[in-house]
C-alpha cells in the first residue's frame, strides 16, 4: 500500500493521543464535580460517544493520507503521430566541419527534436545505422529513455563497413510495422500517421536504398533526409587511436556531405530533403524542422491505457464518517435538553 500524502500520517498518529488527553481532562473534570456536589450523574453513553468519535476521526484522518493499492487501467483518446528516427554513427561522422563534430550535432539536434516530440504528444523510436541498422528503441512516448539510448551511440557500436542507406530505411519501417495492430498488419500494410527522419551526410546507393524509399512510400511512409556536413569543403576524420586523422595508403582521407542519395530518398518517398546548416541556426534544428515539414503527416486518434494505483480512501472515509455521525447522535446538546425538559 503506498499513500498520495504520507504527511498526513502524522495527524493520524496524533488521533490517538489527542484522545488520549481529552479522557484524562474528562476525568479531571468529574473528579472536581464530585468534590462540589454529592450526586454526580453517571453518562453510559459518554465512554462509548468518545470511543465512536476518535475511530471515525481515525478513520477520516488515514482516508485522507490518501491510501492506493492494487492497479486500475485507465483509458483515454490521445492524437498522436508516430517518428523514427534514424541516425547514421559511420566514422565519417566524426568530422569536425560541424561543430563539435557531425556525430554530436546530431545527437544534440535530435534531443531538440525529442522535445518537439514530447510538447506534441508523438511518440518515437531511434535506429542506429552504419553498415547495417539495428533498432535502438521501439515507438515509444517514454522520452527519457529514448534520450538514454541516443547517447550511447558511437561508431563502435555497429560492425564497420560503408554506409548502408537502404538497411536504415527497411529497419525503420520495421519499427513502424511493429507498432501497428495486429490486424493492420500485412504485407500491404499502410499507415499515414508515421514518418522516418534520416539523419546523415550521404552515401551512395548500394543496398537497395530507392526500392525501399519507394516501398515508404506505398505504405504511406515519408522519409524527411537531413543533410549534416559541408557539400563543398572536405573535412578530415579523427583517427582510429586519436592521435591524427585517418589516412588511406597515405594520403589523409577528406569527406564531405554527399547530398544526391539523400535527396533521391527523400524524392521517391514523398519527403522532403533539409540539410542542416554548418554554422547552425534555430531555422535548422530538427525541431525546427520537425514542427515546420510534419504537418503532412496524418494525426491519428487512438485509444491508450495506463495502468495506475486504485484510490482506496473512499474505504476508510465512509465508515469513518458514519462513526462521527453515530458519536454526534450520542452528544448531549440542546436538542437533548430540552426533550428532558418535556418529560
Amino acid at each position: 500500500m503506498r499513500f498520495a500524502c504520507p504527511w498526513m500520517l502524522v495527524l493520524v498518529v496524533l488521533a490517538p493521543v489527542a484522545g488520549f488527553v481529552w479522557s484524562l481532562l474528562k476525568a479531571r473534570r468529574e473528579k472536581a464535580l464530585e468534590r462540589i456536589t454529592l450526586n454526580v450523574p453517571k453518562s453510559r453513553s459518554s465512554a462509548l460517544q468518545s470511543a465512536l468519535v476518535l475511530s471515525g476521526l481515525f478513520l477520516c484522518l488515514f482516508a485522507a493520507s490518501r491510501p492506493q493499492g492494487g492497479k486500475s487501467q485507465e483509458q483515454y483518446l490521445v492524437r498522436s503521430r508516430n517518428v523514427v528516427v534514424a541516425l547514421d554513427i559511420s566514422r565519417s561522422m566524426l568530422a569536425t566541419d560541424v561543430r563539435p563534430n557531425r556525430l554530436e550535432r546530431a545527437k544534440a539536434d535530435i534531443a531538440d527534436l525529442v522535445a518537439s516530440l514530447k510538447e506534441e504528444g508523438d511518440r518515437g523510436a531511434l535506429v542506429a545505422f552504419r553498415r547495417n541498422a539495428a533498432l535502438q528503441c521501439p515507438l515509444t512516448k517514454d522520452y527519457g529513455h529514448l534520450r538514454d539510448k541516443l547517447y550511447l551511440l558511437t561508431p563502435d557500436f555497429l560492425p564497420r563497413g560503408e554506409t548502408d542507406l537502404g538497411a536504415a530505411i527497411r529497419e525503420s519501417l520495421r519499427a513502424v510495422e511493429l507498432a501497428l495492430d495486429e490486424k493492420a498488419k500485412g504485407p500491404d500494410w499502410k499507415d499515414d500517421h508515421s514518418a522516418i527522419i534520416i539523419i546523415s551526410d550521404g552515401g551512395d546507393l548500394r543496398g537497395q536504398a530507392i526500392e525501399n524509399a519507394a516501398l515508404a512510400k506505398k505504405h504511406g511512409v515519408p522519409i524527411f533526409t537531413v543533410g549534416i556536413g559541408d557539400p563543398k569543403k572536405g573535412s578530415t576524420i579523427p583517427s582510429e587511436d586519436g592521435r591524427g586523422v585517418m589516412k588511406y595508403k597515405g594520403e589523409t582521407v577528406m569527406v564531405k556531405l554527399e547530398e544526391a542519395a539523400l535527396e533521391a530518398i527523400a524524392k521517391t518517398s514523398g519527403g522532403r530533403y533539409v540539410p542542416i546548416a554548418t554554422a547552425g541556426t534555430a531555422d535548422t534544428t530538427l525541431g525546427a524542422i520537425y514542427r515546420r515539414f510534419m504537418r503532412q503527416v496524418a494525426v491519428r486518434e487512438q485509444n491508450e491505457s495506463e495502468s495506475a494505483l486504485a484510490d482506496l480512501y473512499q474505504w476508510f472515509l465512509v465508515p469513518g464518517l458514519c462513526l462521527l455521525i453515530a458519536g454526534a447522535a450520542l452528544s448531549k446538546g440542546r436538542f437533548r435538553r430540552r426533550s428532558e425538559k418535556m418529560v
